[in-house]
């Protein structure tokens, strides 16, 4: 694996290394809109029923007409997506998804389900895209089991719109001499399950010595993985760099973890859309690469601190 300086999921090879970010704007929580439940942007502003933008004019007609685009997301997973204490939906996607709405003329509303439930999700028609911290792979895109390397449904498109790595982390003042993912050997491991942080738990349990294995227990979303570790139940944690990070900064007002060793298998985030569907897929496309010019794009990480995983521009498919 290459090591990176910036992070969230991926799955086999990975793109190169990214700069360091500081999180210094992961408290500014009480900013972000609800995508759940309004028609508001993160400012609050209330967003057009139409616009005459070329991205808009690529919007699939029934999508036009609904004025919604319906995105499935693991909404517990901060500071990318979560709920904040008045239970809106906040953090880094949707206000992404908040300002491609304002230059499509339409809602991004966000709806919660589990990670490994998302693209199925998607490929029965529930969403029209899934925007959850998503890595662009390959496999995603091609619909293949990644660790079978069984074809297990149609692939989905992904426009890309951020990159990230993954890192390890432990209890504070308790690291268990883990450094990297070759520590783990003999150690116990809680991830969110169907994430890359999961495969790559598995990827290297294969590598450990005779006799040892890295134990794994997964959960549904990433907070219950980070319970399990706070109670002593496990020896580490591994999410994409900017949730550890955060967890690290929030938890236990700082006190309860602490990253270790370097990120690594840095890639892009994808908003998946269902084969086929190449309109919306353009559509985002443009949307994406519009706000990226009128700067909207690198506000919003600005103020999130994250500065370092931006794109120049949005490809389609880029992962590997």
């Amino acid at each position: 694996m290459t090591a990176s300086t910036f992070g969230r999921t991926a799955t086999k090879s990975r793109m190169a290394a990214v700069g360091t970010i500081a999180l210094a704007g992961v408290m500014l929580l009480t900013a972000c809109g609800d995508q759940t439940k309004s028609g508001s942007n993160s400012s609050g502003s209330t967003r057009p029923g139409g616009t005459d933008s070329a991205a808009a004019a690529l919007l699939p007609p029934e999508i036009k007409a609904k004025g919604v685009v319906r995105v499935g997301s693991d909404i517990a997973y901060p500071p990318v997506e979560f709920k904040d204490k008045s239970g809106r939906t906040v953090g880094i996607d949707p206000d992404i998804a908040a300002a491609l709405g304002k230059e499509l003329g339409v809602t991004f509303q966000f709806e919660n389900g589990t990670f490994d439930t998302l693209l199925t999700g998607l490929r029965s028609k529930r969403y029209d895209a899934a925007m959850s911290s998503m890595t662009d792979t390959k496999d995603r895109q091609n619909g293949v089991d990644s660790e079978t390397g069984k074809k297990v449904g149609e692939g989905v498109d992904f426009v890309d719109y951020f990159t990230a790595g993954v890192s390890i982390y432990t209890r504070k003042g308790d690291d268990q001499s883990i450094k990297t993912w070759a520590d783990l050997c003999g150690k116990k491991i809680a991830v969110q399950r169907g994430t890359v942080s999961h495969e790559l738990a598995k990827s290297e349990a294969k590598k450990c010595p005779d006799g040892k294995t890295i134990a794994m227990e997964t959960f549904d979303n990433d907070l219950e993985a980070q319970t399990r570790l706070r109670s002593g139940g496990a020896d580490a944690g591994s999410s994409d760099f900017p949730v550890a990070a955060y967890a690290v900064k929030t938890s236990g007002g700082g006190k309860d973890f602490q990253v270790v060793g370097e990120q690594v298998e840095a890639a892009p985030y994808g908003i998946a859309v269902a084969k086929g569907n190449d309109q919306l897929t353009k559509a985002i496309q443009a949307a994406l690469d519009a706000i990226i010019k009128n700067g909207e794009y690198g506000r919003i990480l600005a103020k999130w601190g994250v500065e370092a995983g931006a794109v120049t521009k949005a490809e389609v498919n880029g992962g590997s």
